[in-house]
């Protein structure tokens, strides 16, 4: 992937290539900066390389509009990110219950009540987010990835904002879910540990992806 910089022409990443099998976790990690965000964007088609193509559950999303992408990633793609990207309007239940309503799923609010009762928050599912503490918020993050039963999980430095208990905590949540759920998960982290509670991690380094040792 290239694009323009104020010293010109960069290259971000150069002959990458990446399989990841249906229900695998894997973890791709390396140094601030080193471009696992915006792998991670390419991955799930939120942005498109300037050569190369990418596939979603068999689907070419760098064949597709913006549009389509979207199209494609409804019900099968959920995303759990640093910051958690909760609606300040809407209650716990109410965010859960979005990305259902999105598709036009008939059952949305009972499928959120579930993916909350899940994490453990049935009985805030009327809390506003700033009525939550921040392990709270990203378990509703979490619930919110997971209503759909989505094929693939993509989460992004997910425990960024979480003092370390806490993010333990939101961590074997995540892991439960994925192996409950069959989903396959692509973890982004700095975090050696956890990446090492993957099945795969792949350390990324000047553009180029490798097996950890």
């Amino acid at each position: 992937m290239r694009f323009n910089g104020p010293d010109g022409e960069i290259t971000l990443f150069d002959d990458l290539h990446l399989s990841i099998a249906r229900g695998d976790a894997v973890a791709i990690f390396g140094a601030s900066g080193c471009g696992k965000s915006t792998l991670m964007g390419l991955l799930a088609g939120l942005d498109i390389p300037s050569a190369g193509r990418v596939f979603l559950d068999g689907i070419e999303l760098t064949a597709l509009d913006e549009d389509g992408r979207a199209r494609a990633r409804a019900g099968r793609v959920g995303f759990v990110f640093q910051a958690f990207h909760l609606l300040p309007g809407l209650t716990a239940i109410e965010n859960v219950m979005l990305p259902e309503e999105l598709v036009g799923a008939g059952a949305a609010r009972r499928n959120a009540e579930v993916a909350l009762e899940r994490v453990g928050l049935a009985a805030r599912r009327h809390h506003y987010p700033a009525q939550l503490s921040g392990g709270e918020q990203q378990r509703v993050a979490l619930a919110r990835a997971f209503v759909g039963a989505p094929a693939v999980l993509f989460a992004d430095e997910p425990t960024g904002n979480l003092d370390q208990a806490t993010g333990e905590r939101v961590i074997d949540l995540l892991f439960q879910l994925n192996a409950e759920a069959g989903t396959t998960l692509v973890l982004v982290t700095h975090d050696l540990a956890l990446a090492g509670r993957c099945h795969r991690a792949l350390q990324l380094d000047v553009g180029r992806l490798r097996e950890a040792e």
